[in-house]
């Protein structure tokens, strides 16, 4: 790298310049000035740091705004006047577009050559919208509008939890797995004992067990460190419910879905932050319904499918990366209810074991792109009730459970390769019980 000094340029008009190569560093003499001409991108832009989060913004050319619209849309006002050169940066900071746009006044000014009565809009997810003013004719221009991909995925979780059930009486008793997929033996249980309840990972390395039953539904919440410490019990935020399902999306956050209230089954969801603070109810998608199961699939996105309304069902929804719950999916697979799911292989997921017609043990495996399988012939011993979670990055494991001759609990474990394999029975480690819950914790193995 070499020092390249700078005295004076006088280049003939549209001729390109070039000083020095990368890295080399410049000396500007006193007096100088470095004036952008318009036509070097973000050259001498200001940026704002000020996260812009309300429904309107007042540009002024030359700086460079970050645009979060996680709750509403943003109204952008570009200057009443402009001269050739002016440049302006928007940038969606919280990859949200997608979800609430922003929308371009050009305030009596062209853009792309049509006159501020257009509605201009950008929608895109993840994208940056790098504007310069060309004059009066065709005004703002776009010189880059384009999506900036996501950089690097977080590490998947290498252990996983199970927690609380019943052995005929409720219990919050937990057990570690290790990255190899070894049940340890009982950890005392932290707060409420309770069934039929819920868990996810959230924050890439933690975990939350959430409502449940303790005689009636409750909706209290229990986070787990990254070490597999379950903390004692936090007030629960929406609707008390058991019989629900849940799961990570976004790579960092998480989603609780469906259940019963005491009265009747429900759709609504509840989303997670990545600091595991559980937002308020979201209006349910889908049918209503209870005792089904969730997992994550294609690296960021989540997926709730079968459980029961009346009858057993196998319908499907799926959760985009920013928590949206999609409508129903016709079902593949046997209709049933009481299952559990685990994300597998890094982008996929599997439904597994569970009650229809009779008690089961098959598998439905779910795609990249969150499409369901046919029934794959159960390995192990048919059960429902039971709970399901990844390990060791891009592995599964279904444990626990209620046995065929309805009385049975039971402690024993199947372990899933990360190309969808279900093993034969491990014997189990630890009190027997079912209807528990699961969830991955730890990015260190």
């Amino acid at each position: 790298m070499s020092e390249v000094k700078v005295n004076k340029i006088s280049p003939r008009s549209g001729t390109d310049v070039t000083l020095g190569d990368s890295g080399d560093t410049f000396t500007i003499p006193a007096g100088a000035t470095l004036t952008n001409n318009g036509t070097a991108s973000g050259f001498g832009i200001s940026w704002q740091s000020t996260i812009v989060t309300g429904t309107t913004l007042s540009a002024v050319a030359g700086n460079g705004y970050w645009i979060d619209t996680t709750s509403n849309t943003c109204t952008i006002t570009l200057p009443g006047s402009a001269s050739a050169g002016d440049q302006l940066i928007f940038v969606d900071y919280a990859r949200t577009w997608g979800t609430n746009k922003i929308i371009i006044d050009s305030n009596g000014l062209n853009y792309q050559g049509n006159p501020d009565t257009f509605t201009v809009e950008y929608s895109t997810s993840g994208q940056t919208l790098n504007i310069v003013y060309s004059g009066a004719t065709q005004g703002w221009i776009p010189i880059e509008d384009e999506s900036v991909q996501l950089v690097g995925t977080p590490p998947p979780t290498q252990k996983a939890i199970f927690g609380f059930g019943t052995t005929g009486s409720l219990v919050s008793l937990t057990n570690l797995v290790s990255s190899s997929g070894v049940v340890a033996t009982d950890t005392a249980g932290v707060g409420t004992a309770r069934d039929r309840l819920a868990a996810a990972s959230y924050g890439e390395d933690k975990a939350i067990f959430a409502y449940g039953r303790t005689g009636s539904p409750v909706s209290l919440k229990n986070l787990v460190s990254n070490t597999g410490v379950v903390a004692s019990d936090a007030t629960g935020v929406g609707t008390a419910r058991r019989s629900l399902a849940a799961a990570s999306y976004g790579n960092d956050k998480a989603i609780f879905g469906y259940g019963y209230n005491g009265s009747t089954q429900v759709s609504m969801t509840n989303l997670v932050s990545n600091t595991g603070v559980v937002a308020s109810d979201v209006t349910g998608v889908g049918t209503a319904r209870n005792s089904l199961a969730a997992c994550s699939y294609g690296e960021d996105k989540a997926i709730f499918g079968y459980g029961f309304n009346g009858s057993n069902l196998s319908m499907t929804n799926l959760v985009t990366n920013l928590g949206v719950v999609g409508s129903d999916v016709t079902g593949v697979g046997t209709a049933r209810n009481v299952l559990a799911a685990a994300g597998y292989g890094g982008d996929k997921g599997i439904f597994g074991y569970g009650q229809g017609a009779s008690y089961t043990s098959v598998t439905n495996l779910v795609s990249n792109t969150g499409v369901v399988a046919t029934d794959t012939t159960g390995v192990g011993t048919v059960r429902r009730g039971l709970a399901a979670s990844s390990y060791g990055g891009d592995k599964a494991i279904f444990g626990y459970g209620l046995a065929s001759d309805s009385s049975t609990k039971l402690s024993i474990t199947n372990l899933v390769s990360n190309t969808g394999v279900v093993a034969t029975d491990t014997t189990g480690v630890g009190t027997a019980r079912d209807e528990l819950a699961a969830a991955g914790y730890s990015i260190s193995a």
